[in-house]
């Protein structure tokens, strides 16, 4: 293949982000927009012509440009790197990319620091671009912390509320707790292999075929602790709920389709060293398997359109997890895809609700919105039902290929994570039909919210004016519609791409990925074969006949019924009998607590660490070592400092007489001294 030039990628976001950043605030609208949507669609241009060139690889193609950091054995070098993996995640990056840019358009065209938002929007995209293309570990850390950055001045885009800005600062911290495990895995790669050039770490590891578990395990579990603050994995989930603060383009972009996946991303670049330890695939697949189930119980009770939305998230990420935890990360990078399309399209069209009701986000106060906006409502519906796992769509395929690999696996836990993946995607079907029918279905609660909030303002002044400035439920702009058209259809056509071969396709993407992400991910594939032919797999020393040749057949279905149970429940309880949710709340009023107040984990945290560390800030360091030691310590020195001087300041009088008497009180002295002996233990006789 020719020079690709892939450093031009990273480099037009960057100049929008310079241009919009140092001349926005002068610069009409339009010309802000331009400078933006050119940003983001000049590297989707980029990534769309090497697409259309890329079956001409036959190994990843590597370019470096010049040497960064040079410091005895360790060189680390500017380089980029193209590969089937990073093909695929610069197609998500820049695709999803720009049609937020363009969504953006209708959707923040009131705000105000309009130039500031494309800005930033453009410096993540150039972020996650350098994260993508990264060939080493430290050129990667510089992406994963650029997005960080931009998260937090996203996040806290409307810095004048407080809850925006400690959202945004929240995020930053529970990243950095993350970050730490990433560094500290760099300097083990370091420590042990000289390098953190991808290559080279993993032509050494591939070279010896004794290496196993030991430092590969540390590694794998600090590179996981990463993952976790990143993909908002158990423990370090909590800062994503908070982060839906910021506009809603910045949920759908950066926590839906992108920075959010980095942690699945590295996990499935770094996929040797995870297939060298099963004790580090384990615990991924186990906090995958965890944090989806978790997250899927408190997006159950939430009634804020965009938090459902990100607990949502939170649980999809998880499957994710799950997906590589079994050495299927093809099947995790699948549903990587997939959740980009329609969780870009759910949290767009949540942002078109939310601008038809002029910003209101409780669900509890909507309804009835079907026929007043009806392209959200349709676009919507395909990206609910993709998301609860109805066949053909795309979440329905991505989702049952990990389920499936999960299922066939030979580690002893697989059927164990299989039956919890599975009962957390009839949970998943509940919230989202839920979130559906308390949006769209039932009368205007919107109309009697309005009227209710009418009358109040006759008595208030403040009311009044705000209800003068209120607008009539009405559909978004085309440019908003536009993308939310085009995920619609990606979310239903673009599970052919991974459609799987027990129910007659041909899992394209699956081999697709083969070569970036072999390894272990083969020994499955071939266990997946061999049932889906009912072959005999052998597991180890155990061998048993394999289950029968529709066994992909059979858990599909099994899926989808679950999938449809979810959906009846929610149809009962929020269309049929709309009095149960309430009837159901008061009789379990506890468990209703526990989850609507999501476990009491961000109190419990508060509690145990935030507080002590605040009491040693404040207290320890700041009134003791700060107040007490640092400072009592100059002032014990200054006014020591003027004692003596004060003290000299009598000596050296001027005053013959006071001279004659001091030198005649001090001979005395020394008269006594000598007199008792005390001048021996100096050595004066």
């Amino acid at each position: 293949m020719t020079d690709l030039h892939l450093w031009l990628i990273p480099l037009v976001p960057v100049a929008g982000f310079l241009v919009n950043g140092l001349f926005g605030r002068k610069f009409p609208k339009a010309l802000v927009t331009t400078v933006a949507i050119i940003a983001a669609a000049v590297p989707m241009l980029q990534v769309a012509d090497i697409a259309l060139r890329f079956s001409s690889l036959a190994k990843p193609y590597i370019e470096s440009h010049g040497t960064w950091i040079a410091a005895g054995a360790l060189h680390a070098n500017f380089a980029f790197q193209l590969d089937q993996l990073s093909m695929v995640m610069l197609c998500v990056v820049t695709g999803v990319g720009f049609l937020i840019h363009v969504y953006s358009i209708g959707y923040m065209a009131h705000e105000e620091g309009y130039w500031r938002f494309f800005a930033y929007m453009n410096l993540f995209l150039f972020f996650m671009l350098v994260l993508v293309l990264s060939a080493n570990f430290l050129l990667m850390f510089v992406g994963w912390e650029g997005v960080g950055l931009a998260s937090y001045l996203l996040i806290g885009f409307y810095y004048t509320r407080d809850s925006a800005a400690n959202a945004g600062k929240k995020a930053f911290l529970y990243n950095r707790v993350g970050d730490v495990g990433f560094l500290l895995a760099m300097f083990l790669l370091i420590a042990h292999f000289g390098t953190l050039n991808f290559a080279d770490v993993f032509a050494a590891i591939g070279a010896n075929p004794s290496l196993h578990g030991g430092i590969l395990t540390v590694i794998g579990l600090l590179l996981l602790l990463g993952a976790c603050g990143k993909s908002a994995q158990i423990p370090l989930y909590v800062w994503l709920p908070d982060a839906m603060e910021g506009p809603t383009p910045v949920s759908a972009l950066i926590h839906a389709a992108t920075m959010v996946t980095a942690g699945v991303y590295m996990i499935a670049r770094a996929h040797i060293i995870y297939d060298r330890s099963a004790t580090a695939l384990l615990a991924v697949a186990a906090i995958g398997t965890a944090t989806a189930f978790f997250a899927a119980t408190m997006g159950m009770m939430q009634t804020d359109i965009k938090r459902v939305l990100a607990y949502s998230t939170v649980s999809q990420l998880g499957y994710m997890f799950l997906g590589c935890g079994v050495a299927a990360y093809s099947a995790g990078i699948f549903h990587l895809v997939t959740h980009a399309f329609f969780k870009a399209l759910l949290f767009l069209a949540a942002g078109s609700v939310i601008h038809a009701l002029g910003g209101e986000q409780d669900m509890r106060v909507m309804g009835g919105l079907r026929r007043k906006i009806p392209v959200t409502f349709w676009t919507m519906t395909a990206a609910v039902f993709a998301i609860s796992g109805f066949p053909p769509l795309c979440g329905f395929v991505s989702k049952d290929e990990i389920l499936y690999q999960a299922f066939v696996s030979p580690t002893p836990a697989g059927k164990v994570l299989w039956a919890i993946g599975l009962f957390t995607a009839g949970l998943t079907s509940f919230y989202m039909f839920r979130l559906w029918y308390m949006t769209f279905f039932g009368e205007s609660r919107a109309v009697a919210h309005e009227e209710e909030a009418a009358i109040h303002a006759r008595h208030d002044t403040k009311l009044a004016i705000e209800a003068e400035h209120t607008h009539p439920v009405h559909e978004s702009p085309k440019s908003m519609l536009v993308p939310m058209i085009i995920l619609a259809i990606l979310c239903v056509i673009a599970g052919a791409m991974g459609w799987p071969e027990g129910l007659g396709g041909n899992n394209w993407i699956s081999h697709f990925l083969a070569p970036a992400v072999s390894g272990a991910h083969l020994q499955y594939e071939q266990a997946r074969v061999a049932i889906a032919t009912g072959a005999v797999h052998a597991a180890g020393e155990n061998q048993s006949p394999a289950p029968a040749k529709n066994l992909e057949i059979i858990l599909a279905v099994l899926s989808t019924l679950v999938a449809l149970s979810g959906w009846y429940v929610a149809h009962l309880m929020y269309y049929k009998r709309r009095d149960l949710p309430a009837r159901l709340t008061a009789r379990f009023r506890a468990v209703y607590a526990l989850i609507f107040n999501k476990y009491w984990v961000d109190e419990i945290y508060g509690a145990l660490v935030i507080a002590p560390v605040l009491f040693i800030a404040r207290w320890v360091l700041a009134a003791l070592v700060d107040r007490g030691v640092i400072d009592g310590g100059g002032l014990l020195a200054g006014y020591t400092a003027q004692g003596f001087g004060s003290l000299a300041a009598r000596i050296q009088s001027g005053n013959i007489r006071a001279y004659a008497g001091w030198l005649a009180a001090c001979a005395a002295l020394l008269l006594v001294a000598v007199y008792f002996g005390w001048t021996t233990h100096f050595g004066i006789h």
